[in-house]
């Protein structure tokens, strides 16, 4: 497990209502308390998740709070009952945000209209409630950011999670007062070192840091760890990375990007 720091961070998106905590939350918990992780915001992604992300933020109520969403994987299954069920999980005092609602066109696992109406009905209920929105977007940057462009007005906030595009992407979300949340993906040597060339554009009261838990596994880890799995205590590496990229302490960082997230999803 990594040392503990010596000031708060709080991780935007983690995914403990996953099967792979199911035998040892408690224990995951405790080791992000441990580092000086403050609060896990728990990503929710289908309607089954979302009540499980709900769950985890209600039996940790000092520590965690969750979204409720339906990731574009689960799309195709999106209809009435969905918005009725998501309006019903919004209404919960430990659900912050709507989400996780995207476009992915990389994976394809649903139909990309259906995606498409699925976003934009979580657009819509989102403006309705007046909720922030915890974004995923993946090779469909054209259509998420004209249906984005139609709705971000409505939005009291908006964050595009895991954040592994392009300079050009990052500007279009810049220019609509988006936040950014970055992942382990900037450790990754292989597929994200695109990131440390203008990671400083992000304006640092946009800027958020997460771990996707249990996915994304930084790559900075040392010695490497047996299990690939992702836990919000090595949120810490991401910090590091970050810090490093950006020329600045990990004191300074963690600190402004725990008051973001605060900021962001009223905590």
């Amino acid at each position: 497990m990594p040392s503990k720091n010596s000031y708060p961070l709080i991780d935007i998106g983690a995914n403990l209502g996953h099967d792979s905590f199911s035998a040892d939350l408690e224990q995951i918990i405790d080791d992000a308390m441990q580092v000086g992780i403050e609060h896990i915001m728990v990503t929710g992604t289908s309607l089954e998740g979302s009540r499980a992300a709900l769950a985890v933020a209600e039996k940790y109520t000092e520590f965690c709070s969750s979204t409720a969403g339906v990731h574009p994987h689960e799309a195709a299954d999106y209809d009435d009952q969905t918005v009725i069920a998501l309006r019903e999980l919004a209404s919960h005092a430990r659900v912050k945000a709507m989400g996780e609602t995207g476009l992915d066109y990389f994976r394809d696992y649903s139909p990309r209209d259906a995606q498409q109406r699925a976003l934009e009905g979580q657009l819509e209920l989102a403006a309705d409630l007046h909720m922030p929105v915890f974004l995923h977007q993946r090779e469909g940057h054209g259509n998420f950011i004209g249906l984005l462009r139609e709705y971000r007005n409505a939005l009291p906030r908006a964050v595009v999670h895991c954040f592994t595009g392009t300079e050009s992407e990052l500007r279009d979300y810049l220019e609509l007062d988006m936040h950014i949340g970055v992942t382990g993906w900037i450790c990754d040597e292989r597929r994200g070192h695109h990131l440390h060339e203008f990671i400083h554009l992000i304006p640092e009261n946009r800027l958020m840091l997460e771990t996707d838990a249990p996915y994304l596994l930084p790559r900075t880890i040392r010695p490497k760890p047996k299990s690939r799995r992702n836990v919000p205590a090595n949120l810490v590496y991401v910090l590091a990375k970050v810090a490093e990229c950006l020329g600045k302490t990990e004191k300074n960082v963690a600190e402004k990007t725990s008051q973001n997230a605060r900021d962001f999803f009223a905590l």
